[in-house]
């Protein structure tokens, strides 16, 4: 950029700037969100949790075919 065009640019650089933590903190709230690490772990504590008999059945398999379906959309985000 010139001189000329950073200077009469220069009133919206605060916006700039502020799109562009905006996308950062977009980026990192979709790599938490797509991460599998956390359902895999709520996988096994759930596992862990019916073997213990704090769960039933029922609530299991509701709970798991959500997490499951969860790991298929990352997946899906994560081959394209």
């Amino acid at each position: 950029m010139g001189l000329f065009t950073q200077l009469v640019t220069l009133p919206i650089a605060p916006v700039r700037g502020a799109g562009w933590v905006v996308e950062r903190v977009l980026e990192e709230a979709e790599n938490v969100y797509y991460d599998p690490a956390p359902v895999h772990r709520e996988l096994a504590e759930l596992e862990r949790r019916l073997l213990a008999g704090e769960i039933d059945e029922e609530t299991f398999d509701r709970r798991e075919d959500e997490l499951l379906d969860r790991l298929e959309e990352i997946r899906a985000r994560q081959q394209g």
